[in-house]
């Protein structure tokens, strides 16, 4: 059996702004990471979106989504 991706997660400076930025889940496909996109962004009341295959939600996260993704 395959294992699941699992997500690269980590800080980017945009724009002056704090990006929390997560990788390595685009073997999912689009429909899946938008679906997480929109779950992380409703549990956190935050924006975010997903380009390329990498999940990008506004403001540090990191630990948060970290915590989200064990569960």
């Amino acid at each position: 059996m395959g294992q699941s991706p699992s997500p690269k997660i980590r800080l980017e400076k945009r724009a002056g702004k704090t990006v929390t930025v997560i990788r390595g889940l685009h073997t999912y496909g689009s429909d899946k990471l938008d679906a997480i996109a929109r779950e992380l962004k409703g549990v956190f009341g935050t924006g975010g979106t997903v380009k390329n295959g990498v999940i990008e939600i506004q403001g540090d996260r990191a630990q948060a989504i970290k915590a989200w993704f064990k569960q």
